[in-house]
């Protein structure tokens, strides 16, 4: 059967963690009517994460890597050996809220010409964090410097799904083909997506998908 959606997660060091998203993904495959695969990669841990995820009845494939390497580099091995349409990114300590996936999978499918679609990152006592910002520049450290950063910077905002500039891969679906006109996710996200945006494409916020961000997220703008 064709994948419809691959979740693509990326561990270092944070066992527990990873067994929390890939319990959460679990709950998640068995409310979806389309083929999924879980692909795991894991940056060189050394607290049996591999082993941990190899044993988790979700996953379908661990890439164990030997070194370490950078989250883009990471994010586009992923890219390239996943199977699926559909790619959703996530952190180790992202843990998806029921119905996450098929919000995400809705938003990309309904708007025209929509590439990646970020959920709205939550901390674990279910306050909301911000999730999409406007592209950095000089004009938004002036802005967080007179105090306007969540007003003019943050786009995560609003009740209906919006387009905005970027947002981070912690919960982040991307369209495979889309990933792979713009060279994958060599760089950051914040590159990522210009990319996406400059070759025509959209990136959406999509506040009706929820994740759990256990840890503080990395790449978050100052």
């Amino acid at each position: 059967m064709t994948v419809e959606l691959s979740y693509c997660v990326v561990n270092t060091e944070q066992r527990q963690l990873l067994s929390y998203c890939l319990d959460a993904i679990a709950r998640e495959r068995a409310t979806v009517d389309f083929e999924t695969e879980t692909l795991v990669l894991d940056n060189a841990s050394l607290d049996g994460s591999a082993e941990t995820a190899r044993s988790h009845a979700v996953t379908t494939e661990v890439i164990a890597l030997d070194r370490r390497r950078g989250r883009g580099e990471n994010a586009t091995e992923l890219l390239r050996r996943a199977r699926g349409r559909y790619c959703l990114l996530l952190n180790e300590d992202s843990e998806l809220e029921p119905g996450a996936t098929a919000a995400l999978h809705a938003a990309l499918a309904a708007f025209d010409g929509a590439a990646a679609a970020g959920a709205t990152l939550v901390s674990p006592d279910g306050e909301e964090q911000p999730s999409a910002w406007r592209f950095p520049g000089a004009w938004s450290a002036v802005l967080s410097l007179v105090g306007l950063r969540r007003r003019f910077v943050v786009q995560s905002r609003g009740e209906r799904v919006r387009t905005v500039d970027w947002a981070p891969a912690a919960a982040l679906l991307v369209r495979r083909e889309a990933a792979a006109e713009v060279d994958w996710l060599e760089g950051d996200e914040v590159a990522f997506c210009r990319r996406l945006r400059a070759s025509g494409h959209r990136v959406l916020y999509v506040p009706e998908a929820r994740a759990v961000a256990h840890d503080q997220m990395e790449g978050r703008p100052a």
